[in-house]
């Protein structure tokens, strides 16, 4: 057992943002970062492999005193966080799909989800080149990029030499690949390839293949109404928002993504709420659909939920990522975590590697084809590299970042330093994937970023990259 202060710090602004709706929900500042603690805690230490210290030291900002209780069962696979009030926050771990934050369910009645029969991959063979393998042949002789180019480069994602204490770089692994191969990587201390971190809101584009996927298979048509059980009323405003309204994120829905002391939907969905699809399908309507267009985590979770209606709940739900996507890629040490539901968290809890999110970047920079086989429909990266009407700078596609440009003014861009063909998925803390076609090159960068763009600027980093690689 650790004994720790939750500290206000914990969350920092991020805390505090919960207060209102929090308390709506019934429960309260403290029991929201509990929660986290405990769900950060048993992903880190069963889906990570990493130490509970090292998780409250570089992952939670929590000082050592006798305040709460931290208890990790690993052989019950649970965390427990007990604030001195008595409340305990429990999050619970199945190898198959990561760790799930109990609420209302209990903790026997999730355990009983019919999750097993998820296949996972077994580790990738070393003999084999990446990405069919583990292999990797990094000989600077044979190499088509100017090593020292990218030196500077890596130098500059692993300096953690800044001047202001609340500016943290935090890279924890990068992976560069040109023309299908890995021709740079490296890790920070106590990181490696087979460590898996933590994606965030890269997972969204993950849902956007999974979508295309069913698309193909004829279970979903996204230009219908989308299949929402609480808007099939007809007369509900709710009723005619399409499934491409969602991934484009322009349903009109009221979702507040933002952290400020009023804007906490994204909090509450995350760690408040046992099925988070459904709480964001709830929300009320905020302006007609295809209005304007609004980041929403919310959103992503009710397609993540559509998903499992449109394949009959367990066990094909369960196993549809792995067998469809995940295991097709090779991407063996991506884990995909689920609410109280059972339903995958895809706007942000997910566990993966640079070498297997650069996978997946390949994935989408051939089309939706792998060793031959056409994954994603015809035209599907197309559709969703095509920037939302509401989007100004046209920065977004369907689940999807874009770096078109503001229309009549191509240098308002995303990333001023990239042509405009590239795309990519970010995430919080300074998760990003950049895929750049016109250079046959996919950049992954994994982290945990403290003070912004002021720490973590990734257009500057991916220039110096790119700088790096041959100009086909």
């Amino acid at each position: 057992m650790i004994r720790s202060f939750l500290c206000i710090v914990l969350l920092s602004v991020f805390l505090f943002t919960t207060a209102v709706q929090a308390q709506i929900e019934g429960l309260s500042i403290w029991k929201i970062a509990a929660i986290r603690q405990a769900k950060t805690v048993c992903s880190g230490v069963f889906i990570s492999g990493r130490t509970t210290k090292d998780l409250l030291i570089n992952d939670l900002d929590v000082l050592d005193v006798d305040t709460v209780t931290i208890s990790v069962d690993k052989p019950g696979q649970k965390v427990e966080v007990t604030l001195d009030d008595g409340y305990v926050a429990t999050a619970i771990y199945r190898p198959e799909c990561g760790c799930t934050i109990v609420l209302e369910n209990n903790e026997k009645e999730i355990r009983d989800q019919k999750t097993q029969g998820i296949p996972l991959l077994p580790p990738l063979s070393d003999s084999k080149t990446w990405p069919d393998g583990e292999g990797v042949n990094l000989d600077s002789k044979a190499s088509p990029i100017n090593t020292r180019k990218m030196k500077k480069a890596m130098d500059y994602a692993f300096d953690q030499s800044l001047d202001n204490r609340k500016l943290v770089r935090g890279t924890r692994s990068v992976a560069v690949i040109y023309d299908g191969k890995i021709v740079a990587e490296k890790y920070a201390d106590g990181y490696s390839k087979d460590m898996p971190l933590i994606t965030w809101s890269m997972n969204k584009s993950i849902v956007n293949s999974l979508t295309g996927i069913l698309v193909k298979q004829g279970k979903l048509d996204i230009y219908k109404n989308a299949p929402v059980p609480e808007w099939k009323d007809t007369a509900d405003p709710r009723h005619p928002i399409t499934t491409d309204q969602l991934l484009r994120m322009s349903s009109g829905l009221s979702f507040v993504e933002e952290y400020s002391p009023q804007l906490v939907d994204v909090v509450v969905m995350l760690y408040g709420s046992p099925d988070s699809g459904r709480y964001t399908a709830t929300r009320p309507l905020k302006s007609a659909p295809d209005s304007e267009w609004y980041y929403s985590s919310g959103t992503t979770n009710i397609i993540s939920r559509i998903m499992r209606d449109q394949l009959n709940d367990y066990p094909s739900y369960a196993a549809f990522p792995y067998t469809e996507l995940f295991n097709k890629l090779g991407m063996h040490r991506t884990i995909w975590e689920m609410d109280a539901s059972g339903t995958f968290v895809g706007s942000s809890f997910g566990y993966s590697t640079a070498r297997d999110m650069a996978r997946f970047g390949q994935f989408l920079l051939q089309d939706g084809v792998w060793n031959g086989e056409r994954i994603l429909p015809e035209g599907w990266v197309e559709y969703s590299t095509t920037a939302t009407p509401m989007a100004k700078k046209g920065d977004y596609g369907a689940q999807i970042w874009l770096n078109h440009g503001e229309k009549g003014n191509p240098s308002n861009r995303r990333w001023p330093h990239l042509p405009t063909d590239a795309f990519g998925f970010s995430g919080f803390e300074g998760q990003s994937v950049a895929i750049i076609p016109s250079r046959n090159a996919v950049i992954v960068r994994l982290g945990r970023t403290e003070g912004g763009r002021a720490a973590w600027d990734q257009d500057i980093f991916m220039d110096k990259v790119l700088k790096a690689l041959p100009k086909d």
